[in-house]
């Protein structure tokens, strides 16, 4: 993957309501997150890319516990 592309959203969500709760949405964000170190470990677990992804903070949820999925 070369480049991944995230546009901001502005506003209300895509869904105009609440129909996930934070619990459901941090569980997809982990699962998420997974999936992209599962992904990255096919390149070869000791390749440069690799150890550079694990060195990065995971994106699908920050710290304040947004979710960045959506």
């Amino acid at each position: 993957i070369e480049s991944i592309f995230q546009e901001k959203q502005e506003g209300s969500n895509l869904l105009q309501g609440e129909h996930f709760s934070p619990v459901e949405l941090s569980s997809v964000a982990h699962q998420l997150d997974e999936g992209e170190r599962m992904r990255m470990a096919e390149g070869g677990v000791t390749s440069e890319d690799y150890r550079e992804f694990l060195q990065q903070p995971f994106g699908n949820m920050d710290d304040t516990g947004k979710n960045n999925i959506f």
